[in-house]
């Protein structure tokens, strides 16, 4: 089964740059998106052999995810179940009978770190949303997780260490996550590998010089460790300023 994650930072964007040729290529069973900018009925893609889950923000033009699959879900669930977490779109949850997949678009702490208090109770919340999901059966996270998690997955982490994504209280949410009985999918077959980012800025030819960060991941509930047959970052799939990040299981 493979499983694709990508931020668009904005599909219709991201559909005039050939997103729907993309999908066809990578032809993954699972293909979840994050900060889709779009409201109900703004875009039709045109994917076919794929279902559609969409959760928009009440906001426009902010936020929002989509998950299409090959796959038909026993139920979709939208949000986790918290009112003042669940308006901008950020979660959507699709059920099957031995797992869950589950697409995240953590909240961004800003430039100035305004929003990490309120980001951080988001994550101590989501992260018992997945516990309860696993405490059911096997769980399968993907998405933008706003964190560069170790020194590894940032190209400069000494300059960026009060930084957006790179905060100790950041860091230390997505430990608390992993060591609540979750793996990075990615750092279990490539725990040395450096230079792997899905993010570059924009300014001063980032990508091309590969100044990157990992934000986007595949996490898992541990007890599909073993079923992990690839994981990568596909940095040469342009559109957006990250690039999508995949994970193969082997049920």
């Amino acid at each position: 089964m493979k499983f694709i994650s990508w931020n668009v930072n904005g599909v219709r964007a991201v559909a005039k740059k050939g997103f729907v040729d993309i999908v066809k290529q990578l032809d993954p069973d699972f293909l979840a998106i994050q900060e889709s900018k779009c409201q109900e009925g703004q875009i039709d893609l045109d994917l076919e052999g794929y279902f559609q889950y969409w959760n928009y923000a009440e906001r426009k033009g902010y936020s929002g995810t989509a998950i299409f699959t090959k796959h038909e879900a026993v139920s979709v669930t939208n949000g986790i179940g918290i009112e003042k977490h669940d308006n901008e779109g950020r979660v959507i949850t699709l059920e099957y009978g031995k797992y869950y997949v589950v697409t995240v678009y953590t909240p961004n702490s800003k430039r100035t770190l305004e929003r990490l208090e309120d980001r951080q109770d988001f994550e101590d919340e989501f992260r018992k949303y997945l516990l309860n999901l696993k405490s059911k059966k096997s769980v399968i996270m993907c998405g933008d997780l706003n964190v560069a998690h170790k020194e590894i997955d940032l190209t400069n982490p000494k300059s960026n260490k009060k930084n957006a994504g790179f905060t100790l209280e950041e860091r230390t949410k997505m430990t608390e996550l992993l060591e609540s009985g979750f793996v990075d999918s990615f750092r279990v077959l490539y725990p040395e590998l450096e230079g792997a980012y899905s993010w570059w800025s924009y300014m001063h030819s980032a990508r091309s010089r590969n100044i990157g960060w990992r934000l986007d991941y595949f996490v898992l509930s541990d007890d599909l460790k073993s079923s992990i047959s690839k994981a990568y970052i596909l940095p040469e799939v342009l559109g957006s300023d990250h690039c999508p990040v995949g994970v193969e299981l082997d049920f």
